[in-house]
């Protein structure tokens, strides 16, 4: 890949992180080397067995939220949003340094909506990427100057969802 693009996945509907997962698959299975970052997620889930398998991606995680952060404290809040940047900070390094062929941002938008993560940091990381990084960003409510920046833009629509009926999450499908 010559020219690396800026993709972002966002809206309500389930399906952005599958999304980039499969993105991030066909990639390797060209032989491109991957970084897959996920902001704001420390549950246990399946896609963590299958990234486990690829030799050529590399999964950085965060530390997840254990509540809402309208629930927290304001030293939580602070805590939190430390750590966020510091994971930014880690997957920019990794990018820089390690020079893969693309990077998964996964709740990057929502951890940016929720203020946990300054959007002018991520958008001059976007400005001043390597050239060839192909760049995968997902969650709910992107900016104007995020969706302006981005080369591709999908959004996933919920029409109904299980949820909705009372019906939680389950293994191998929604974690």
């Amino acid at each position: 890949m010559d020219t690396g693009l800026i993709h972002i996945y966002c809206g309500d509907g389930k399906g952005k992180t599958t999304a980039s997962l499969g993105l991030a698959v066909r990639c390797a299975g060209r032989g491109g080397r991957i970084i897959f970052a996920q902001f704001l997620k420390g549950r246990d889930t399946g896609e963590l067995y299958s990234l486990a398998k690829f030799d050529n991606i590399k999964v950085i995680r965060g530390e997840g939220l254990t509540k809402f952060t309208f629930q927290m404290t304001p030293e939580e809040l602070s805590q939190t949003k430390t750590a966020q940047e510091n994971l930014f900070h880690q997957i920019v390094d990794a990018c820089r340094k390690e020079q893969p062929d693309m990077v998964v941002l996964d709740e990057i938008i929502g951890t940016i909506d929720l203020g946990l993560l300054d959007e002018e940091a991520v958008l001059q990381f976007l400005q001043t990427k390597p050239a060839h990084l192909e760049v995968i960003m997902t969650g709910r409510g992107p900016s104007q100057q995020l969706l302006d920046k981005a080369d591709y833009v999908s959004e996933i629509m919920k029409r109904k969802h299980p949820f909705d009926k009372g019906i939680p999450s389950r293994i191998g499908i929604e974690e």
